[in-house]
């Protein structure tokens, strides 16, 4: 879900998120609803049932089209690579019933908007494009050869296959670190 928000700014110029916890009632063996919640560490950290989020997004200033909408609340347990995003998305007046908060309030959310997942594809990475792109971004931050090279194995370990992108970053960040100074080596300037 964070991926897809932060894809949404490469085709939207302006996106609006307003994120937060849910503890949402669960029917008891009793047929009765109630509102728990673990907590844990030592300070008992409240742990909520539910993530949510509300979307607003609008491609640039001067486009005709109208702005995109989108409330979306997922259970804060791993959901694996199958689902798509639309199995989460709720209807922005069942979210703000939810929560008890109005999101974006002077827009007409009646007429203004469209449906997000109309106006974008909504669609999650699967398991090849998220270790990909959670590769690219340990090969960007490595700091070590060491390092570098790890990231390649747990590609290797995890079946995914480089696409030209990666392969292209991984170059580079080799030439820069092979190129640096080991961090305990002699400054080769001094005499």
């Amino acid at each position: 879900m964070e991926m897809y928000c932060r894809e949404l700014t490469e085709r939207f110029d302006d996106v609006w998120i307003v994120s937060g916890p849910l503890t949402l009632p669960r029917v008891g063996e009793d047929g009765k609803k109630r509102v728990t919640y673990e907590v844990i560490g030592k300070d008992d950290v409240a742990v909520p049932s539910h993530l949510y989020k509300a979307i607003l997004a609008r491609r640039s200033a001067d486009s005709p089209e109208p702005l995109a909408l989108g409330a979306f609340v997922v259970p804060n347990a791993p959901i694996g690579f199958r689902p798509q995003l639309t199995e989460f998305q709720v209807s922005i007046r069942d979210l703000e019933r939810m929560t008890g908060i109005e999101f974006f309030p002077r827009l007409d959310k009646e007429k203004d908007v469209r449906n997000l997942c109309e106006a974008d594809t909504c669609r999650l990475l699967g398991f090849r494009e998220f270790t990909l792109y959670l590769s690219k971004r340990k090969i960007w931050g490595a700091r070590t050869l060491h390092r570098l090279e790890t990231v390649m194995k747990e590609l290797k370990e995890a079946g995914v296959q480089p696409d030209e992108d990666l392969i292209g970053l991984y170059q580079k960040k080799l030439e820069k670190l092979s190129s640096q100074d080991p961090p305990d080596a002699p400054d080769r300037r001094s005499g």
